[in-house]
């Protein structure tokens, strides 16, 4: 009998809950509603926007910002500057016609052999895939590296390059002999 008891009053209490449940559900959503009825929402409008006018571009005659001419400009500008010692090391450099061999980094040739040819030594670098004979008096590089010594191992280079003060000094670069890999 305290089974059936017990299990009575757990069905009555499970009502009483359900009732009360049911009534809060619509004291809740009475209160929503009157809510939603009260409260206004304030958008501000969004501005409109600047008008936008062109420009005309006027850089048109400038030297292009990374074009290798800029570099020629500044080079020449720099050695206009008389009484300089690194003037006289660069203008023989600028007045001078350019080597093919001087359109490349000295970091993206090889030199992959050596030999004698008219009883002058010469080194066979390859650049792009491309064998090309140099000797000393020739040009490699960017930094206007001239050729002084080939040996069976390697080229050795006098090279013009700025230092921290901006002035132009020597430089001895060595392009090594190139083993091949297996």
């Amino acid at each position: 009998m305290t089974r059936k008891l017990s299990l009575a009053v757990a069905v009555a209490g499970a009502s009483l809950l359900a009732a009360c449940g049911a009534s809060d559900h619509e004291e809740i959503q009475q209160w929503m509603t009157e809510q939603r009825a009260s409260i206004k929402p304030q958008v501000q409008p969004i501005p409109e926007p600047k008008r936008f006018t062109p420009q005309a571009y006027t850089q048109e005659s400038a030297v292009e910002p990374f074009s290798s001419q800029k570099l020629v400009v500044a080079l020449k500008r720099d050695s206009q500057q008389t009484g300089t010692p690194s003037a006289a090391l660069l203008q023989p450099e600028l007045n001078r016609r350019k080597e093919p061999l001087e359109a490349f980094p000295l970091d993206s040739m090889a030199m992959v052999g050596s030999l004698i040819k008219q009883g002058l030594p010469v080194a066979l670098v390859k650049v792009d895939n491309l064998l090309y004979q140099v000797k000393p008096g020739n040009y490699l590089g960017q930094n206007y590296g001239r050729i002084t010594k080939v040996t069976e191992t390697e080229v050795v280079l006098r090279e013009l390059v700025q230092d921290a003060a901006g002035e132009w000094i020597e430089r001895t670069s060595t392009l090594q002999l190139q083993e091949k890999s297996k």
